[in-house]
Formats: structure tokens, sequence, C-alpha cells
């Protein structure tokens, strides 16, 4: 996953994703409350501090089967004293941390998973904290409506491949040149676009010739799951051996119902979600 930057307060900060968890950066909080050339020494002094210690270390004994609890059990005896000096870099490299890295080049600086950063954040700046975990929540509920909106589009795909398959075992005879072939499918795929939408493939190029992709790259969730489920319904009336007359008819009365249930649900859903806020 490509590195993404929210605003906080006017701050940006920098969010990276590793082994599937979101790591926040520290350099990027540190800077909310002094310069950058600041941010390393508030790290430091962070993570020399006792009560750091106790939760960094903790977080690691939970999350870390590597850990090396022996050098954090040393860190820890350390701790407080006028001489103890310890860096981000300092601290993986001796415990096989995973909670903290550092990382050089562009977007360089100290990372931490977001428990941690939350953490960071509450020592050195806890009013900026409620900025980071507002602008967060946000970029994760975003998250979840792409990901809802791709598994559907995935979904989509699968039927795809069952809806051709129907197409090449009825509807293309054996003797058609490869060719050709593309052309039946074409058809099809606009005997659903024209059921759902209400138009081919080719009157929404012409109706919308700035846009890029095809009709079916805008499509809602709601269509998109009404657009897969029509894919296998066709698949089942080709292997029945309708004609794509009756078929479009058919299946143009599925669009609308399915649509419309689909669109009350979701009227109902925000209707909800209103009256809980």
């Amino acid at each position: 996953m490509k590195n993404q930057v929210i605003e906080v307060n006017g701050v940006a900060v920098t969010i990276t994703q590793r082994q599937g968890d979101d790591y926040i950066s520290l350099t990027d909080l540190a800077n909310a409350k002094e310069g950058d050339s600041r941010a390393a020494d508030i790290i430091k002094n962070w993570i020399r501090n006792r009560g750091t210690l106790e939760f960094i270390g903790t977080w690691e004994q939970l999350n870390n089967p590597d850990f090396k609890v022996v050098e954090f059990d040393h860190f820890k005896m350390q701790a407080g004293l006028p001489t103890f000096v310890l860096s981000a870099g300092q601290w993986v490299e001796k415990t096989a941390a995973i909670g903290i890295y550092v990382k050089a080049g562009r977007y360089g600086g100290t990372y931490a998973h977001k428990d941690i950063a939350l953490e960071f954040c509450s020592a050195i700046n806890p009013v900026f904290k409620l900025y980071l975990i507002k602008e967060f929540q946000r970029l994760k509920e975003e998250e979840r409506k792409l990901l809802g909106w791709s598994l559907q589009r995935t979904l989509a795909k699968i039927n795809y491949r069952i809806h051709t398959d129907a197409i090449r075992d009825h509807l293309i005879p054996a003797e058609l040149p490869p060719d050709k072939t593309s052309v039946v499918y074409a058809t099809e795929a606009d005997l659903l676009n024209t059921a759902l939408f209400g138009m081919t493939a080719k009157e929404w190029r012409e109706a919308n010739p700035e846009q890029k992709g095809n009709l079916r790259d805008y499509a809602t969730i709601e269509q998109l799951v009404v657009l897969s489920n029509l894919e296998s319904i066709n698949a089942m009336l080709i292997h029945q051996g309708l004609s794509a007359q009756t078929r479009i008819v058919q299946l143009n009365r599925m669009a609308i119902t399915q649509m419309t249930s689909l669109l009350s649900a979701s009227d109902v859903r925000k209707k909800l979600e209103n009256n809980n806020r």
C-alpha cells in the first residue's frame, strides 16, 4: 500500500502500512509540537522515559514473539539515569522490536504502530491527539467504503467469468473464427448493460466523452451487486436456451426489482444511522 498523508489540524501526517497494520510517522507528530530540527530529540526523550519503555515493551511482548525481553529489561534498569540515551534505531536493533521502525529516503523518519503513535501523541500533545484520532477514523471510513466497492467489483468479475463461459459453450458456434467471438461477448455484455443501465457501452461513451473507462467503472455499489446477480442469472437463462429478446426482458425486470430493494434498504440504513448520531 502507498503512503497516505492526512492533514491534522494543519499538519501533514504520513501513514503507511507494514505487515497489514497502520504505522504513523512519529516525526510528523513531533513536528506538530516543534520544528524539524527538534523532532528527533523529542522522539529520543520520549523513548528513554521509563513509562514509555514499559508501554512499548509490553506492546512488543503482546505482539512480537521474537522480541528480546532480556535487552528490554536492560533498558528498563537504565531508564531514569541522567546518562541514559536511547534512539528509536537503537531500540529496534537491540530488541528486534516491530512496533517502531526507522525509514530512510522519501517519507523517511521514525514510524510507529498506531497504538504506539497515539501513546506518543498523548505524551507530547494531548490536544493534537484528538484531531489525529478524528482524521484517522475518517481515513479508515473512506477505506472501508472503497473496499466495499472493490469487493463488489471483484465479485462482478468472478461472475463475469461464469457468464462468458456460458456464452462460449452455448452461443458461439464451434467453427466461429476467434476474432469473431468477441462480438458475441460484447453483445451479451451490452444486453446486461441495457437491462441495468438502460444503455450500451457505446451509447454511454458517446454520452460521456470526457470520462475514462466504461460505464461499469462509474457504477454504484448497489448497481454492481445487481450486475453480479444478473450475470449469474443470464448464464442460467443461456443454459436454458432462451433467446436474447426473452432474456433482456427478464433481466430488466429483475434489475428493477433488485435495485428497488437495495435502494430501499440503503435509505432505511441511512435513516437509522442519522437517528443514532
